[in-house]
């Protein structure tokens, strides 16, 4: 063959038959056609034609000239490129070119010719796939691996395709480019960088999102040549990685993102190059850190990846640089759906980044469990979904939020839209509960989402009328009771404001004037304090007042919507109207109209209407009915309804229009006649709610519903009993008639001797004392002398008549409520039989035959009585010192449960701002309590006592006069006073003794202290000086009594002095001392004696009072009495009143009170009750 090309250079062109020859002689057009006969001759032609190939040698030789090789026509040169090619088949595995400058251009050429490719649509792109097909069959270009500059020739080869390839190309044309472009790597000795990089570029984000069909043709070139290329990529990341050579590829700084491609392509391709990672997370560049840990986040999270559980070494989630940590907690979330079975680890990570100090890493552990667990809730175990609910109480609001909208979105998905079954739904049902009791939290933003949450989430407004009411339905029957209070006083608030926007809509209709403005400030500020951010709403809610007054139109529907008869549809088109005249399109922020839309959220009754009560009621009769399937619901039947009335009655109190229906009304009075009395009192309650206009409504549910309310009172349990007189004073305009037609009968009935029918006629006889004082007051007045007195209270029976004494002394406390006045010294007679019940312990006769049960049910039965009557300014005045001590001592009554109903009754009458200031003085003795529990409960109530008193005081400014019995601060004196005549405190110096002051008298300052408000401090610092100038009122002349007195001052001035830095400022006010407790202050008399002992020193440690939590323990329920194992040195036992065997006395209370314990209980009946004049009345009979 040698020999023959030898000869061919001096030889003839040999052309085939019918071909002329072929030169720049003939014109274009002839050219391509006799090029066209040898195109077709050389395709005919195969490798064993030795003849032909001897034959044509010299126009393979001729056709490779650089005539034909530059040639202008682009159909010449494709004409020549086919021939090339085929000749290059014909004469393999030896071409007819030697030189290796001449295979060089004529594979260059080869490639530019390839080009054509590009376009699809070209007459001629049959002959490129031609030409494609056929150096990839034959793998032509693998000729030139002996060549220098082969490296040029494939790199230009490997660009022209990677530049035609498109859409437009079928499966065919990506194929035979493969074959071509891996032939070269898979046969050759080497791969270069240049080379390398032209493949890898087409995996850069930049590149692959420019041409995805060369992305994909670099992907099949790497999954076919991934052992052959492996080495040269191997040793490019180490160039980079380890050596840090960047300047061996172009593609160096997309070095991350390329080993993310590769890994996704075939993991084989980087077998080596994951210790080169391991080796860059040590890096003390914290943005190479990041860098390599994005991209193992994208590698262990990727579907079907093993990497993640191979190399647990290499999760960064404790990183010191922040973005690390943050870029691993984003990973979890790929890594959770992705791979299961990770999650017990990724559980302990993400719990210790739940507790991150940088906000955006727990607001993204958020992201990651609840992502992850809106995709399969099957993915997130209790742990993760508990982190969840823990950061819902975050100190960030943006945090807070995540966490409350990401489990507000798992509940709608999993419980509301049913998705996951029932034990998906099952495993979330507590996430309702805790949403709701974030309404607990001060701040006004948690409560708004809140609000939102529930209209959007829980109980979705959007809903048809009857599948709403459903859902709240069932939702209200699971709800724990926390939960529940949270939703009550969540429709209590969204009422109240709709009130205060009511109010303020009658005020802007109001003639211009000083008055009329003030009163539209004063309902500006209160409406203000219900918006997020109350210093920038104050000035909107301005401006929407101004709107108010200008706009007719808006006015209107702002009218419509706080109307009590506005549907949910109105309600809807309302708001609607109004964001849209507000609103403004060429202003695409306006936070006027966001706090207008707060506002109208919080006021729109979008749950409840007339038609709402009505499918509401219906859903209740299904349950009765048996027509529905509560237990689907997972709620017994009984708990469906009792709830469902439940509902019915809170929705009454905001919604009282919204039952005015024969329907419902109708429904309500079947319930009347249901066995369980929680149904009935629901419905009683109901009625006493809606039934203002049910007379002249509804006369026919009147005549039906006046007779069972009568046989209700008379005969009924005792709380259906007082539901019912109350139904009847607010339903009724000739009630005195109807309650003439009660007190008849059951007052001529009454029987001591059978007690256990004794308690209803009571409790009805109590609750007409308190509506009806004045028509039954002779009468009443001999049935508490003769009755309740004599023949109830003063016999000593057996258990059984406890309740029947209880509902006693509740008469008379009605009946007192019911005068209210002490004109005939009642008052005081009352007040003297009570402190009587506390003196003895709650055994009159102290004759110890009661039982210790029934003994603690009397004690607290006369302490909230004698609360009961303090809330009324009338009785407060005549309680006397000794008296309100008595009570106060309650709060350490022996008996568990006695402390803690008087406390909470005790917290009830001061959050109404009914009882006394004195009375918040009360809970500094539960510093004594040993229940933790009870006293964590305290302190809660003590806090939010002073915040309301705060609040109202900020509402109010104009209650100055009133300062003396508001502002928190002034509980300092009674405090101080009523530690004085503790009993415990014996001893004046017993450092003890002492000890347990300071702790009371700190358990109460730590709160009023808290804020330094005014300068407080001073005010208090300066009350307790000027205290130390006086004498105690109580006994003046006791200079042991003024000792104690003197001493607590200087126990409270040390813990003054010791929690604050400004109590020596200048007090803001001369404080005001209560006259009933102290002196007044001898100006000649300096008293800057230290009173206390030297040992005392040590007990003050300095530092700032804590800011009390108000929500520390309100959802935790207090331990049962009893639990906790208590010193012998506890002045209260907790002990539960189930021992009747025990003890009743109660030895501190005997130990240090004075009182009558020696005079026999008739006489001292007769001395409390020797005011009373017995008339001769024919209502009461003769014994």
């Amino acid at each position: 063959m040698a020999h023959s090309k030898a000869r061919a250079a001096d030889a003839k062109v040999t052309y085939p038959p019918g071909v002329k020859e072929i030169s720049d002689k003939i014109s274009k057009e002839e050219m391509v056609r006799r090029l066209k006969m040898v195109v077709k001759t050389f395709m005919d032609m195969d490798q064993d034609s030795e003849e032909e190939k001897e034959l044509y040698l010299n126009l393979a030789l001729h056709l490779a000239s650089d005539f034909f090789l530059k040639h202008p026509d682009k159909d010449v040169r494709l004409l020549v490129a086919c021939c090339l090619a085929d000749i290059f088949r014909i004469y393999a595995p030896e071409a007819p070119y030697t030189s290796p400058d001449k295979l060089k251009d004529i594979f260059m050429f080869i490639t530019r010719q390839l080009k054509g490719l590009e376009d699809t649509k070209s007459a001629q792109f049959n002959r490129y796939f031609y030409l494609l097909e056929n150096i990839a069959w034959v793998k032509s270009y693998n000729i030139c691996f002996e060549l220098e500059d082969s490296n040029e020739i494939f790199t230009q080869l490997y660009r022209t395709l990677f530049q035609v390839i498109n859409n437009g190309h079928n499966q065919k044309v990506h194929m035979h480019m493969v074959d071509l472009m891996s032939s070269i790597i898979c046969e050759g000795d080497t791969v270069s960088q240049e080379l390398l990089d032209t493949v890898l570029v087409n995996l850069v984000p930049a590149h692959k999102n420019l041409n995805k069909q060369a992305y994909d043709l670099a992907k099949a070139l790497l999954k076919r040549t991934a052992q052959a290329i492996e080495p040269y990529i191997t040793n490019f990341f180490n160039q980079v990685l380890m050596l840090g050579k960047t300047s061996v590829s172009d593609l160096s700084e997309h070095v991350f993102d390329l080993i993310l491609e590769l890994y996704n392509i075939d993991s084989h391709l980087l077998l080596s190059v994951l210790p080169q990672l391991e080796f860059k997370l040590k890096s003390n560049d914290n943005d190479e850190r990041l860098q390599v840990v994005k991209l193992l986040a994208k590698m262990f999270g990727a579907k079907d990846s093993e990497l993640a559980g191979q190399n647990k070494p290499l999760w960064q989630f404790n990183d010191i640089h922040v973005p690390i940590r943050l870029e691993c907690v984003k990973f979890a979330s790929h890594c959770l759906m992705n791979h299961p079975d990770l999650a017990k680890d990724l559980t302990e990570f993400l719990k210790v980044r739940s507790h991150d100090p940088e906000e955006a890493i727990r607001h993204d552990v958020i992201v990651s469990i609840v992502t992850a667990a809106k995709k399969d809730l099957a993915l997130v175990n209790d742990a993760l979904l508990n982190f969840v609910k823990e950061r819902t109480l975050d100190k960030r609001w943006r945090v807070r939020k995540e966490a409350m909208m990401g489990l507000a979105s798992i509940y709608r998905k999993y419980s509301l839209e049913g998705e996951g079954g029932r034990e998906a739904s099952k495993q979330i049902s507590w996430i309702k509960d805790k949403l709701l009791h974030i309404y607990y939290q001060n701040s006004i933003d948690d409560r708004l989402l809140v609000e939102r949450i529930f209209a959007q989430y829980m109980v979705p407004h959007n809903l048809e009328t009857s599948e709403r009411m459903k859902r709240l339905y069932y939702l209200y029957a699971t709800l724990d009771p926390n939960a529940l209070k949270a939703l009550n006083e969540m429709w209590k608030c969204q009422n109240m404001l709709r009130h205060n926007v009511k109010d303020l809509l009658d005020l802007v209709k109001q003639p211009k004037s000083e008055a009329s403005s003030k009163a539209v400030f004063a309902k500006v500020m209160v409406i203000t304090r219900n918006l997020p951010d109350p210093g920038k709403a104050q000035d909107f809610v301005k401006k929407l007042a101004q709107v108010l007054e200008d706009d007719e139109r808006i006015r209107d529907q702002l009218e419509t919507l706080v109307s009590p008869a506005c549907s949910c549809k109105q309600a809807e088109v309302c708001v609607r109207d109004i964001t849209k005249k507000i609103g403004s399109p060429k202003q695409p922020s306006n936070p006027f109209l966001e706090m207008v839309k707060f506002l109208l959220e919080r006021i729109a009754p979008v749950h409840i209407d007339t038609e709402s009560i009505s499918a509401l009621v219906k859903q209740v009769n299904k349950s009765i009915d048996g027509t529905t399937d509560d237990e689907e619901e997972g709620v017994p039947t009984d708990e469906a309804i009792r709830a469902g009335l439940e509902l019915l009655k809170v929705l009454s109190f905001t919604h009282p229009v919204s039952f005015h229906s024969a329907e419902t009304f109708e429904s309500l009075l079947g319930c009347l006649k249901m066995e369980d009395e929680k149904v009935a009192e629901a419905a009683l309650q109901i009625f006493k709610n809606t039934g203002g206009k049910l007379e002249e409504s509804f006369p026919n549910i009147k005549s039906v519903l006046l007779p069972v309310l009568q046989n209700k009172a008379k005969r009924g349990p005792p709380r259906q009993a007082k539901y019912a007189i109350h139904c009847i004073n607010a339903m009724f305009t000739n009630r005195d008639t109807h309650f003439a037609q009660i007190f008849e009968p059951l007052h001529k009935g009454l029987d001591p001797s059978n007690l256990e029918t004794l308690i209803t006629p009571l409790t009805t006889l109590g609750h007409l004392a308190l509506l009806a004082p004045e028509q039954f007051a002779a009468p009443l007045k001999s049935l508490v002398a003769n009755f309740i007195v004599k023949d109830l209270l003063m016999n000593d029976r057996v258990s059984a008549e406890t309740m029947a004494k209880i509902q006693g002394i509740k008469l008379m406390v009605r009946w007192l409520l019911g005068v209210k006045n002490n004109q005939s010294k009642s008052g005081n007679s009352t007040l003297r039989m009570l402190t009587a019940i506390l003196h003895s312990d709650g055994d009159l006769t102290e004759q110890g035959k009661m039982g210790k049960p029934d003994m603690s049910r009397l004690r607290l039965a006369a302490a909230c009585a004698l609360l009961k009557l303090a809330q009324e300014p009338c009785y407060h005045e005549i309680i006397t010192l000794e008296q309100y001590q008595l009570c106060a001592l309650v709060i350490n009554d022996e008996c568990y449960q006695v402390r803690q109903c008087f406390s909470q009754k005790l917290h009830r009458g001061l959050c109404r701002l009914r009882l006394p200031l004195e009375y918040l003085a009360v809970f500094a003795l539960c510093a004594k309590d040993p229940v933790k529990e009870r006293r964590a409960h305290a302190r809660q109530c003590l806090v939010k006592n002073v915040n309301i008193r705060r609040e109202y005081l900020k509402q109010h400014a104009a209650v100055s006069e009133k300062l003396f019995s508001l502002l928190p601060e002034y509980v300092v004196p009674y405090a101080i006073h009523l530690l004085v005549h503790d009993p415990d405190y014996v001893k004046v110096q017993d450092l003890e003794q002492l000890k347990e002051i300071k702790e009371s008298l700190w358990f109460v300052l730590e709160i009023i202290m808290a804020k330094n408000e005014n300068n407080s401090h001073a005010f208090i610092r300066k009350m307790v000086e000027n205290i130390k100038q006086t004498k105690d009122a109580q006994a003046p002349a006791d200079p042991k009594l003024n000792e104690k007195l003197y001493t607590v001052c200087d126990v409270a001035m040390n813990i003054i002095m010791s929690k604050s830095t400004t109590y020596s400022l200048e007090s803001p006010k001369d404080p005001v001392l209560p006259s009933r407790y102290f002196t007044k202050p001898d100006k000649n008399f300096s008293n800057a004696k230290n009173y206390l002992p030297p040992e005392m020193k040590s007990f003050f440690t300095p530092g700032k009072p804590k800011a009390a939590n108000v929500l520390g323990a309100v959802n935790k329920p207090l331990a049962a009495a009893g639990k906790q194992l208590q010193s012998k040195a506890s002045r209260m036992e907790t002990t539960s009143n189930e021992d009747s065997t025990s003890n009743p006395s109660s030895p501190q209370r005997s130990k240090t009170r004075s009182g009558p314990e020696n005079t026999p209980f008739q006489s001292l009946a007769r001395k409390y009750w020797v005011r009373y004049p017995i008339p001769h009345s024919p209502l009461i009979g003769t014994r």
